[in-house]
């Protein structure tokens, strides 16, 4: 499967928000449906300096669609939700991050809808012979009643029906629209969860129209690289290296770093991963292996091979634990103040250390494609070098949790690039 042309995405790093979070708008149901139309686009507008000055190239959105609650719970793909603002906010948006040079991505829920999404509703009231039965996998002889399939056991998310041709047309609809409007690529949430059959139908209509496209895949665990190859995605986000950074420094064992690089390497032969320390799934970077420990972990993301993406409040070393409960991603969503002034200083630290290290990955763009090799290894030092595909650049990069955290980098006459800890 030939996948497309978006040679930019080889100098782009993500600068990744939850939007519903970041504008303070209300998640939860009770209040998320009487909430008035909001201004939440035009608020994100204004940390686009903040972005330009952090030294990122692209704005990787969550969900911006009308929906029930939290954004994956999608209404109306082709609307924005009115907690975030309209069309116009939108446009304004995409024209604000080209003027500076930024790149934009949608989160693309195509895995399923929210439960009260008009097809769905029409489905059920019409029947099994209904225009809409075939969209939804909908069992209609269940016991009690027609049941529909949902995803992870949330009945407020009804999975659509891949096999269908409707769904396949609705999809690509869906994306080329966004497209035609200025945004750059897609996310695919939850990619894993759908055939790549599908993927591969949909996407080469879509490229037709937009070769310059970027599609990347939410896929957790699995055959990263034979999912790419089947399903004409251009990358997945990384969740193995992701693992691996983290508890090779709470646990102080590289070796497992180690280990996962070398299988990071082999992806690279293929295709070019989505790379992260954190996201809006997950526990913050700072949570789980202290402030030390994540400017280590970014060493790591901005060293290594792939395509990076900073999820924002890691760039001001917040915290927050993830949970499984109701409002358990609140403390992983947090909302920012309404400009960037009005940040406290005490993040400003880790703002500096991500703009030194975001200005090295831009200073050596070969790094998109480096492969790494072991230097030196023990459970509490690690040593590796970052080399250039082609040619003969590359970096030397020192681990240290002995003691406390430490890292440096060094080019490859030795003058150091960048250091940290004692």
């Amino acid at each position: 499967m030939t996948t497309g042309t978006a040679t930019w995405i080889d100098r782009c790093l993500w600068w990744h928000l939850y939007p519903l979070g970041f504008t303070g708008a209300p998640i939860r149901e009770e209040d998320a449906a009487g909430a008035g139309p909001g201004g939440g686009l035009a608020r994100i507008a204004r940390w686009l300096d903040y972005a330009v000055e952090l030294g990122v190239s692209g704005l990787a959105l969550g969900p911006v669609f009308a929906s029930q609650t939290h954004g994956y719970d999608s209404v109306d793909q082709l609307r924005i939700d009115p907690r975030l603002g309209n069309l116009d906010d939108v446009d304004d948006l995409v024209a604000a991050c080209k003027e500076r040079g930024l790149r934009v991505l949608l989160d693309g829920v195509f895995n399923h809808v929210g439960s009260e999404h008009p097809l769905f509703q029409q489905a059920m009231r019409e029947g099994p012979d209904g225009e809409y039965a075939s969209f939804f996998r909908i069992d209609w002889d269940a016991p009690g009643g027609a049941r529909a399939a949902d995803f992870e056991g949330h009945s407020s998310l009804v999975a659509l029906n891949h096999d269908s041709r409707q769904v396949a047309a609705y999809v690509t609809s869906v994306m080329s629209c966004w497209l035609d409007r200025g945004v750059d690529g897609w996310r695919l949430d939850a990619a894993y969860a759908v055939a790549p059959q599908f993927w591969a139908t949909v996407l080469p209509e879509v490229r037709a129209a937009h070769p310059d496209a970027w599609f990347v895949g939410e896929v957790i665990h699995g055959d990263y690289a034979g999912l790419v190859a089947a399903s004409g995605m251009d990358s997945v986000t990384q969740y193995e290296l992701w693992k691996a950074t983290w508890s090779s420094i709470v646990d102080r064992n590289f070796f497992e770093l180690d280990w996962t690089l070398s299988r990071h390497n082999a992806l690279l032969d293929r295709f070019t991963p989505m790379t992260f320390v954190g996201n809006h799934d997950v526990s913050r970077i700072a949570s789980t292996v202290g402030d030390a420990g994540a400017v280590l972990a970014l060493v790591i993301l901005l060293t290594t091979g792939g395509v990076p993406s900073i999820y924002y409040g890691d760039e001001q070393a917040l915290t927050g634990v993830k949970e499984d409960r109701l409002g358990g991603d609140d403390a992983v969503r947090p909302e920012y103040p309404d400009d960037p002034g009005r940040l406290p200083e005490r993040g400003r630290w880790m703002y500096r250390i991500h703009q030194d290290l975001i200005g090295l990955r831009r200073r050596h763009p070969w790094l998109v494609t480096a492969r790494t090799t072991t230097v030196s290894l023990t459970n509490t030092s690690y040593v590796y070098r970052a080399r250039a595909a082609q040619g003969d650049n590359s970096l030397q990069v020192e681990l240290d949790v002995t003691d406390g955290p430490r890292a440096r980098v060094l080019d490859g006459d030795g003058n150091v690039l960048f250091a940290f800890g004692g």
